[in-house]
């Protein structure tokens, strides 16, 4: 259990003590107290905390349209951010008691292992050394990497017309790996974010962007001056982040996701958010290693 959770159990068990011992505090009306939210949850369990807590710290991208973007109103919104939100509900925890914390592809694993966050959610790639620091609940989506170009450009028509192209990716990301490793005669130009990629492809400094085909999806349908291009060439399951070796903690969080899948929570999500520029994919299936 991290120290994060440790100390808000702490405080949660603290406070509780501190009322029963209390000489002038009232007993409830018999009938009218309502069920705790945290009896459903092992006693000492992340869930028991965060519920106890009545609030939880979720990392999401801030810049990716359909997934991950800060809306009008200040709060992301997007795929990911419904999935963290309806895992959040299942933990009853309201909407308006997550508090998101901005993480981009080189802090995720930092933020959770310095207890800055209880989850990311992040258009976040599971993979084996990813799950040296941390651990997976997931995957939620199946995603794969692909190639936006300038709707213009007629050199680049798919990932085969890479070789001596220069290609904006992010730093320490999967795709950033990917290009590095399959695509050796292209050149790989690394930003902190994808969305920062996007002015130097209008104004000529790279010829083309890389990453998972439906975050470029979501940069294409704002503007038609881009385009994706090819088929996606690699297989991207998207995953939810905590702290390693949670285990009890990673299970309920698959549990919540097959519900999602049973009771076409997930379905619905999905339609109103990346599923208004892309097809509705069945979920894919947990992988419970």
């Amino acid at each position: 259990m991290r120290s994060r959770i440790g100390a808000v159990a702490a405080l949660a068990a603290a406070t509780l003590a501190l009322t029963a011992c209390s000489s002038d505090a009232e007993e409830p009306e018999a009938g009218t107290d309502e069920p705790s939210e945290t009896t459903d949850f092992p006693e000492g369990s992340t869930m028991a905390a965060l519920a106890d807590a009545g609030s939880i710290t979720i990392g999401t991208k801030f810049d990716q349209p359909l997934f991950g973007l800060v809306g009008p109103n200040g709060v992301p919104e997007g795929f990911d951010v419904e999935i963290a939100t309806m895992i959040s509900e299942k933990l009853g925890i309201a909407a308006e008691d997550i508090e998101w914390v901005e993480t981009i592809s080189a802090n995720r694993e930092t933020f959770i292992t310095s207890d800055q966050v209880d989850l990311v959610v992040a258009t976040y790639t599971i993979n084996d050394e990813r799950k040296e620091e941390i651990s997976f609940a997931g995957p939620y989506y199946e995603a794969g990497q692909s190639i936006l170009t300038l709707a213009d450009n007629e050199e680049i028509q798919g990932p085969d017309d890479l070789a001596g192209a220069r290609v904006c990716t992010v730093s320490g990301s999967t795709p950033e790996a990917n290009l590095l490793e399959t695509f050796p005669d292209a050149e790989v130009v690394p930003f902190g974010a994808y969305s920062e990629c996007l002015e130097p492809l209008r104004n000529g400094q790279v010829d083309a962007v890389s990453t998972d085909n439906v975050i470029l999806a979501g940069f294409a349908a704002e503007s038609d001056d881009l385009e994706v291009r090819g088929e996606p060439f690699t297989e991207e399951p998207y995953g939810i982040g905590l702290a390693k070796d949670d285990d009890e903690f990673r299970d309920w969080i698959n549990d919540a996701l097959e519900e999602m899948y049973e009771d076409g929570s997930w379905t619905e999500a999905w339609e109103n958010t990346a599923g208004t520029v892309l097809p509705t994919p069945e979920p894919p299936a947990v992988d419970r290693y």
